[in-house]
């Protein structure tokens, strides 16, 4: 659901996640200052890791003093991403069995940070910290938690399987391509995507069917489906690609239901006929079964 689009402006929250953001992500040329090899975090030394406590000692430092309260609690998360997105740079510049998780950590801080970013240009007015999905919830906290000791576990135990960079590659391109798909569905949904499935429909809700909508009717959820999957693809985990891919369908399944029913309500046969012409994107999901 969307209305018209308004131009695209910063406020004052999405201003300073963006610094901080990039202070975060600027651990990324410690290597130049230090004169050092980029692969800083694979063989740090003790110089290397007085550097990274310093950087981030001053990064909070500065944060503090710069940010009032309210925007402390932003700029301190968006800092953390990216912190990750920097460290994952550091980690995939180098040539050390931990270049694929490099991949993976930049993936992941970027679309946990992209988030709150768009949500920021389209909806500020639903803008919140959850805006960054860090909590989503205890099963997706368990399921990244799961997918790092997998790598850990299979690196030491099987390194070779870590190091197959053409399935690495699939799934970056995956991630990429998911992440890419959900963001476009955010930003043509407008103003009206939220986070949340909303339970009453205001004056300014339309149906969009166009550009990515015109493909499959929940363009987010395909994007967050193939990006969840193409991380463990990326990692080259085979548990967690099995286990992610079967938790995701679930969760998509019921959320699309959830969701249908909603919009069943809110625009009646206008749904329903979209229902009709365009498929939900996920594959054997149909969305909600409805009786005439």
């Amino acid at each position: 659901m969307a209305a018209a689009a308004a131009p695209w402006r910063l406020g004052r929250e999405a201003r300073a996640s963006l610094a901080a953001f990039l202070l975060g992500a600027s651990v990324a040329a410690l290597p130049l200052a230090l004169g050092s090899p980029a692969a800083l975090l694979a063989a740090p030394g003790l110089r290397g890791r007085l550097a990274l406590a310093l950087h981030v000692a001053a990064v909070n430092a500065a944060l503090l003093l710069l940010c009032p309260r309210p925007l402390y609690k932003i700029a301190v998360r968006a800092c953390f991403l990216g912190f990750a997105f920097g460290c994952g740079l550091l980690l995939s510049a180098g040539r050390s069995a931990w270049r694929h998780f490099g991949w993976y950590m930049c993936s992941l801080s970027l679309f946990h940070y992209s988030e709150y970013l768009v949500t920021a240009i389209n909806n500020p007015r639903s803008l919140s910290l959850d805006s960054f999905l860090l909590n989503h919830s205890f099963e997706y906290n368990l399921a990244a938690l799961s997918s790092w000791v997998e790598f850990t576990l299979e690196k030491l135990l099987f390194p070779e399987l870590k190091q197959i960079t053409w399935l690495s590659t699939v799934g970056l391109l995956m991630v990429i391509f998911g992440d890419c798909l959900r963001k476009a569905a955010m930003l043509t949904a407008g103003s009206n995507f939220n986070h949340i499935v909303q339970n009453e429909k205001s004056d300014t809700h339309t149906l969009v069917t166009t550009g990515v909508y015109g493909w499959f009717r929940h363009p987010s959820y395909v994007g967050w489906f193939y990006w969840s999957i193409g991380t463990q693809v990326l990692l080259c985990n085979p548990i967690c690609v099995v286990g992610y891919a079967l938790a995701s369908w679930r969760f998509f399944r019921e959320r699309i239901e959830e969701e249908e029913i909603t919009l069943i309500h809110f625009f009646g046969e206008e749904y329903l006929e979209y229902k009709r012409k365009v498929p939900s994107g996920l594959p054997f999901i149909r969305g909600v079964k409805v009786e005439l």
